[in-house]
């Protein structure tokens, strides 16, 4: 047995203010085991412990937090909870490795990737500056990485999303560790590169026989590549497995209600639209790059057309689904539909063409064009309340009458997308990843929008968050009539909720068509593989 996890409990003390401070437990009892070579899955919703139970693995959440904790996990035979913080070290990194979900905010910003691959080499494995740096090429290479030596001098924010992960797998296998820990290491990348960090894990678990535990909310991607699957809700783990006898007859009822939380195919018909309300022609977006030097002190000038020659119509009430991969253009189609890009080409928004429109003429439509992000966190401000995020777009259109008029018209909002008036005095650190896109969807419709606009809104969210976000954006259009741009990598998403699908590759539509003919029927050969990769 290479790691047992034998009923860990861990809690949490907080200081309230009070004379006593709260004592929060977060796990119970939760026991697992990972043996060499295997891939063990813990699967549940956000809250449950699953990344908790990971960090206690490594005892991470000891540097900020006043943790208590029992139990045993054994490590090579060795009580990890006991261990000092010499030894925990020379585990860390070296024995255990870990990938964390989001490679953006765990990558240094101001570190190349090769300062930030070199140093776990040079601490651990004692190679020389020049072995290390040779080593790193090699495992960037090996992780996939496009021209790897070139790459060690990139900043992260130069690598797309699938690149940082294959740098942060890269990082985790410099030590070839008996143990790698994957929290959520595919979310929210691409249907395709999903698949190859999936593969690549499983080549490289079977080329170093490492075991792998994966925290995930994904049941399709469990399916794929676990042996054996822990169920946590709560901070217990309620059910557990061989993963394929698991998945086809769950027993515990909150397992049946993660199955049943997948997005399942459209049943309703789809809708036509009474008539067209954003037709675009022709629309183009390019962007110019300064690329290096050519000739006596002329620069060369590269052109990125992320949207070319773009022309779709959506119906009044309708979804229109756009998927691709990332950097086929499908945000910068949504930013240049909202004039939030500069473009070309004709956008006839409600009869009016949006190009010909200055910022002042555009102001009014506004209200009826609205966008909700992929990162609510990101998009909502830490200093305002819910109220004020809910309010301000009331105030800047002069909408809702009085300050106590606004104040009930926010709580009416609140109360259709699932939340409670007593929340609108909260900020938004203080809520889950579903509750904040529940606030930024408040937010966009507080205005009753006609167009609404959905940047991956789903793509970071749990199964069950996942449809009750789908449930919750099909009674509201069915509500007030509103058309939705749905932007998506998730293809089983789009086809719970489109009647339109449009695919883009390379900023170009290569497909589009009624949303059932599509995925019963994909023509063109990169709709195909998507669907491959999305729908196995």
């Amino acid at each position: 047995m290479l790691l047992e996890i034998d009923k860990l409990n861990v809690s949490f003390t907080v200081d309230t203010g009070r004379q006593q401070p709260e004592t929060n437990q977060v796990l119970h009892e939760v026991s697992l085991s990972v043996d060499q070579g295997t891939t063990v899955a813990l699967v549940g919703e956000s809250g449950s412990g699953k990344s908790v139970t990971a960090f206690s693995i490594l005892r991470l959440l000891e540097e900020g937090s006043q943790v208590h904790s029992s139990g045993r996990i054994l490590f090579e035979g060795k009580d990890i909870l006991t261990l000092a913080d010499r030894q925990l070290r020379a585990i860390r990194g070296n024995r255990i490795a870990m990938i964390f979900q989001e490679p953006m905010t765990s990558l240094n910003p101001v570190y190349t990737i090769g300062n930030q691959l070199i140093e776990p080499l040079l601490l651990h494995r004692s190679l020389t500056k020049k072995e290390a740096e040779q080593e790193a090429i090699r495992l960037l290479d090996r992780t996939g990485i496009d021209n790897p030596a070139a790459r060690l001098h990139t900043y992260p924010h130069q690598l797309s999303g699938g690149q940082r992960q294959r740098v942060m797998i890269a990082m985790a296998l410099a030590c070839r560790p008996s143990l790698l820990i994957a929290d959520e290491p595919t979310t929210a990348l691409d249907v395709t590169i999903q698949n190859q960090i999936l593969e690549l894990i499983r080549d490289l678990q079977d080329e170093f026989n490492m075991a792998v535990l994966l925290i995930t909310h994904d049941l399709a991607m469990v399916r794929q590549i676990a042996d054996h699957v822990h169920i946590m809700q709560n901070g217990r783990i309620v059910e557990h497995g061989p993963t394929q006898g698991l998945l086809a007859n769950p027993q515990h009822p909150y397992t049946v209600h993660l199955l049943q939380s997948i997005p399942q195919v459209r049943t309703t018909e789809e809708k036509q639209g009474q008539k067209p309300l954003l037709t675009i022609e022709g629309l183009g977006c390019h962007f110019h790059l300064r690329d290096g030097w050519s000739g006596f002190l002329r620069r060369k000038i590269r052109t990125i057309k992320a949207v070319d020659d773009v022309s779709m119509t959506i119906g009044e009430g309708t979804t229109c689904g756009v998927v691709g991969e990332s950097g086929s253009g499908k945000t910068t189609l949504g930013m240049a539909i909202l004039k939030l890009a500069r473009s070309h080409g004709m956008i006839n928004f409600d009869g009016r063409d949006l190009q010909t429109l200055n910022n002042r003429q555009m102001r009014p439509l506004r209200r009826k064009m609205q966008v909700v992000f992929q990162d609510p966190f990101s998009s909502l401000s830490p200093r305002m309340t819910v109220e004020q995020i809910v309010e301000e777009g009331m105030r800047v259109h002069g909408l809702g009458g009085t300050a106590h008029q606004r104040r009930e018209i926010v709580a009416e909002t609140l109360n259709e997308v699932g939340l409670t008036p007593e929340m609108a005095w909260r900020y938004p650190h203080e809520f889950s990843g579903g509750q904040r896109q529940r606030i930024a969807i408040a937010r966009a419709i507080v205005l009753q929008p006609r167009l609404l606009i959905l940047d991956e809104p789903t793509s970071a969210l749990d199964m069950t968050i996942q449809k009750q976000i789908i449930d919750l954006l099909l009674d509201l259009q069915q509500r007030y009539g509103m058309t939705y741009l749905f932007i998506s990598h998730d293809l089983r998403v789009i086809r719970a909720l489109a009647d339109q699908v449009v695919v883009m590759q390379h900023g170009r539509i290569v497909e589009a068509g009624p949303a059932h003919e599509l995925f019963a029927a994909p023509q063109h050969a990169y709709t195909r593989r998507l669907f491959e990769a999305a729908l196995h």
